[in-house]
């Protein structure tokens, strides 16, 4: 099976952020491994591993989860689109109402592709990085 067909892993998340243009992997939010483009002082997180929280919570247990990762978007459309899309594990919390960013458990992305992680974080990548460095990697 080709890696782009099959089903996206939790470290499918680091390998696909490794492999755009200028990231790095740092921290934000206090302490919060999060993956920055571009690197340097100026980096801004397109992906944050986040800490659990009293705001994301298993609704049948109660318990906080402790695999979430925020993958930012474009803009609240696509953020939207994949929260509605019953086919992918993507959520959204109160927390971040008007936030462009989607939450993901990385123990439910067997749910969805290799390449649609790889979309929806290069999209995110692209949402932060310098506009040249996208129209170099990306094209126009």
């Amino acid at each position: 099976m080709s890696s782009a067909s099959r089903q996206a892993r939790p470290e499918d998340i680091d390998e696909i952020c490794r492999s755009l243009p200028e990231t790095e992997l740092g921290t934000s939010w206090g302490d919060r491994p999060t993956w920055k483009v571009p690197r340097g002082d100026k980096g801004k997180g397109f992906v944050l591993y986040r800490m659990p929280h009293k705001t994301a919570v298993d609704p049948d247990t109660g318990e906080m989860y402790d695999d979430v990762v925020v993958i930012m978007t474009p803009t609240e459309v696509e953020k939207n689109a994949l929260v509605e899309d019953r086919s992918t594990p993507f959520f959204t919390i109160d927390h971040f109402r008007g936030y462009s960013a989607v939450l993901v458990r990385q123990s439910q992305l067997g749910e969805i592709s290799r390449q649609e992680l790889l979309e929806v974080i290069t999209d995110a990548w692209a949402t932060k990085a310098p506009k040249k460095l996208v129209r170099e990697h990306l094209g126009e």
